[in-house]
């Protein structure tokens, strides 16, 4: 009996991993986002579907762990200093936006025939966005710490800082919530307050000590594990004195972020992170429970069209009020517009005490985890039919009958050394870039640049490209660059082009495409890096000097060979470091997979 309940334990796990490892690549190859994967898996192998888990609820609660870890992640990257740097949009963004959900969405309960309490209980868990789903979509697109990003991570920290006092509220409106005396409540404030100033007094004067009397054992499995004790126990101090295990976690990573190991803990903790949040996410989608759904889909659909309908709405129209652009206003309404994980908590806690049957605590629970589940889509839709944002040129001037000696486009961090030596001369320069804001910002650098895209010929004409003695193309964009180098050539035959190349490849089009000059934009750095090196060896400077001049020899060499035959022409002046034996079987596995390739293309044709 023993080894069939370890057999079934073991098949859970597998499915777990299979589905995991299939679904999230696959969901993310096709642009649609690897938390709709998990949840699409969770839902195939849960028990709603190919009934492979039984027990979606006992994955979740062990899940949690990943958010909590998570959380612990984006606060080691959170320094005290920019924390506190945030503090008005936590406390004044955030709070306005969720006080102005809970009042719409309390009414939107009302709407569907809920009492008041009721309705407060399900609105409020529809406010609670999923950090779990926000966060990992805002790292995917790299958005987590742009501007647009720390505004929603500020939202999401006064959220997670809301859970408390919410709680508070549901034991106040149940029927046994008159039983609990003021004392009783001030006491758990007050315990409340004192695991946080343990917790930050701990971070503050013993987790360095810690950490370094453990580094100077040399156990590397002791400092994984000092880790994942320090994630874990903030989060259950928190939750032992009522607060968010994910609020502990994160308090935690603030700490650490100034401290010497936290790339160390990061490094540790990530591995963790990314299962058991994946994890989480499965286990999302093992529980939506679609006998409810099949019951009761009317009601299910229109609570979920409605909630995400009025929250969006008023997370757009918060965002319009404080200044924010549509553009912006609008992506953050799409993205937070559906409820969160800390709404099961809140539901739970409300069935607990009464205030909800189980048929609606169900049925809220189904709306919130479609409302998780659909996000990943509608944002995946919004992002390929928005239309591009509109560049604000306000202020800024266009090119437009200019002559000077020379037109340099793309003015970049590569763009900008050029010019010096250029405008040192006493030579004339037009300049244009086709990003705004950066053009506002030089101009207090002494620059006059244009705002003008380079792959439009009317814009090089107005910015003096026919009378110019050379033109330069700056840009960091190989498809542009390699655009502009055509129309400047075909427009302007007579001008010398010399343009920045990204890497062999890419100076090799540009030399097809007609520029008299081009040059790798890491070349010379590189070399005289390489230069350095030798030096910090003990070579000689003639040496050093010697052998990058050596290379740059070989390196002209194998350059014309490539223009002629291709990038691989001139693998025979390369300098490896594999053996002799290595390279044969890379060369042998190589043929294997020509013949083979060659091999299944004749039985095709065959067919």
């Amino acid at each position: 009996m023993a080894a069939e309940s370890n057999a079934g334990d073991l098949v859970q796990v597998v499915a777990l991993l299979g589905a995991a490892v299939i679904a999230a690549p696959l969901f993310k190859k096709i642009g649609l986002g690897s938390v709709l994967g998990y949840l699409a898996a969770g839902l195939a192998i849960g028990p709603f579907g190919l009934k492979l888990v039984s027990d979606p609820q006992a994955i979740l609660h062990i899940a949690e762990l990943g958010v909590v870890m998570f959380l612990f992640v984006i606060g080691l990257e959170m320094q005290p200093s920019r924390l506190w740097s945030m503090r008005k949009d936590i406390f004044g963004l955030g709070a306005l936006q969720v006080c102005a959900c809970i009042v719409l969405l309390m009414a939107v309960g009302i709407g569907f025939g809920y009492p008041a309490p009721v309705a407060f209980v399900a609105g409020t868990g529809f406010v609670l966005t999923s950090t779990a789903i926000v966060m990992q979509m805002l790292h995917e697109r790299n958005h987590l710490h742009t501007p647009k990003g720390q505004h929603i991570v500020a939202i999401l920290l006064f959220e997670d800082l809301a859970i408390v006092p919410l709680l508070a509220i549901v034991a106040l409106l149940a029927a046994q919530g008159e039983a609990v005396s003021w004392t009783e409540r001030l006491q758990s404030v007050g315990i409340g307050f004192a695991a946080l100033a343990a917790l930050v007094l701990a971070g503050r004067y013993l987790l360095n000590p810690f950490f370094r009397l453990l580094a100077n054992s040399g156990a590397r499995e002791v400092m994984t594990a000092a880790a994942l004790l320090v994630v874990l126990g903030s989060a259950l101090l928190m939750q032992f004195a009522g607060l968010s295990m994910a609020m502990g976690a994160f308090l935690a990573g603030v700490l650490l972020s100034e401290s010497s190991f936290r790339h160390q803990l990061e490094a540790d903790i990530e591995p963790f992170r990314g299962i058991l949040l994946g994890l989480f996410f499965l286990g999302v989608g093992m529980a939506v429970d679609l006998s409810v759904i099949a019951a009761n889909w009317q009601h299910v659909l229109l609570a979920v069209i409605a909630y995400m309908i009025v929250k969006g709405l008023v997370i757009y129209g918060v965002a319009r009020l404080l200044g924010t652009s549509h553009a912006e206003g609008l992506g953050r309404a799409i993205l937070m517009a559906q409820g969160g994980e800390f709404a099961f908590v809140l539901y739970a806690a409300a069935a607990s005490v009464g205030i909800l049957d189980s048929e609606t605590n169900a049925v809220l629970t189904a709306t919130i985890v479609i409302s998780m589940a659909v996000t990943p889509l509608v944002v995946a839709i919004y992002v390929r039919t928005a239309p591009k944002p509109e560049v604000d040129t306000s202020g800024l001037a266009e090119p437009e009958n200019i002559e000077n000696t020379v037109l340099l486009i793309g003015f970049g961090r590569f763009g900008q050394i050029v010019s010096q030596p250029v405008l040192a001369r006493g030579y004339t320069l037009s300049i244009i870039d086709s990003n705004a804001e950066f053009i506002r910002d030089i101009g207090d650098f002494g620059f006059k640049v244009y705002y003008g895209d380079g792959v439009r010929p009317e814009i090089l004409h107005a910015a003096g490209a026919a009378t110019a003695r050379a033109i330069l193309i700056c840009v960091d964009d190989k498809e542009a660059a390699l655009k502009i180098a055509e129309i400047v050539k075909e427009e302007f035959p007579l001008v010398p082009v010399l343009a920045r190349a990204y890497d062999r490849g890419h100076a090799i089009d540009l030399l097809k495409a007609g520029v008299d000059y081009q040059i790798r934009e890491t070349y010379d750095s590189a070399l005289s890096f390489g230069g350095e090196v030798l030096r910090a060896l003990g070579e000689a400077d003639e040496t050093a000097l010697q052998m990058v001049e050596e290379f740059r020899e070989i390196d002209r060499e194998r350059f014309a060979l490539e223009q002629v035959g291709g990038i691989y022409a001139g693998r025979s002046l390369i300098k490896g470091n594999a053996q002799p034996a290595d390279i044969i079987a890379a060369k042998t596995a190589r043929e294997r997979e020509r013949r083979a390739a060659a091999q299944d293309a004749a039985q095709g044709a065959a067919r």
